[in-house]
């Protein structure tokens, strides 16, 4: 028998040399895609529609207050503001202050009394006054037996200080002092009487000035009388204006303007 070995060894060869080149053509790394130099362009994202709302007219707003001022002329174009207060003195038990009315009409505050003995104020109160001016243009229109009053330093709980002219050609000045019961009582600093007045159904034009302890009255432009007072001795308060009923009726007042001003 003939030796097989060289055989089977050359056989065992060829089994491992094509079981070698088998594995190394499995084990070929795959190729790699290659990669694009550019990004692909991006799609547009879509972006739902927004949704308009209906909106809501703005309400409607009212123009805001006037502010009061300190100094003004007042021609009463507009009705009385709320920045004026009324007080009401009676000269007697008959008087009835239900029947006077003081309203702006056509251009002019008109002060009508169907009653006797009312004196009626206005007095201005968003400021207090150390010095100032008060003036007031006034025409009478009803019978010759009344007063227009110009006030100044006027202090509910004290008192004030008042300027009366009469339209039959007279004046006073007044401290109008106020008692622990609330009651007035008027104490004269002085009085007379004066040509510069108008009588009659006629206009005339009234200033005040109390400064410091001078209490003076000009009418029609001529300066009447200066006084100095010191035994109330009032510093400051609020000014106003006033019209007073007496015996005779019918009372009517048309003043085209009131003015308050620095001395």
């Amino acid at each position: 028998m003939k030796n097989q070995r060289p055989l089977l060894f050359f056989v065992s060869m060829l089994l491992i040399v094509g079981l070698a080149c088998s594995f190394g053509a499995n084990n070929t790394p795959p190729t790699q895609p290659v990669q694009p130099t550019q990004p692909p362009p991006e799609q547009p994202t879509a972006v739902p529609p927004t949704e308009v709302l209906p909106t809501e007219p703005p309400a409607p707003t009212e123009p805001p207050a006037p502010r009061a001022q300190q100094f003004f002329t007042e021609e009463f174009d507009d009705p009385l503001s709320n920045d004026w207060s009324i007080l009401t003195v009676t000269g007697s038990d008959s008087a009835d202050p239900d029947k006077v009315t003081v309203e702006a009409q056509n251009g002019k505050l008109v002060w009508n009394f169907d009653s006797e003995y009312v004196y009626y104020y206005l007095l201005y109160e968003p400021f207090t006054y150390e010095d100032v001016q008060v003036e007031a243009r006034s025409d009478n229109r009803g019978r010759n037996n009344n007063n227009v009053s110009l006030i100044c330093r006027y202090d509910p709980d004290v008192g004030w200080y008042e300027f009366n002219i009469a339209n039959n050609g007279l004046y006073d000045i007044y401290y109008a002092e106020v008692d622990s019961n609330g009651d007035i009582g008027y104490n004269r600093i002085t009085n007379g009487g004066s040509n510069a007045i108008k009588q009659g159904k006629e206009v005339n034009e009234y200033l005040i000035s109390c400064k410091g302890d001078q209490l003076s009255l000009t009418i029609n432009g001529d300066e009447v009388t200066t006084v100095t007072e010191k035994n109330y001795g009032l510093r400051e308060g609020q000014v106003g204006v006033s019209v007073s009923s007496f015996n005779v009726l019918p009372i009517l007042i048309e003043m085209d303007w009131i003015k308050i001003s620095e001395p």
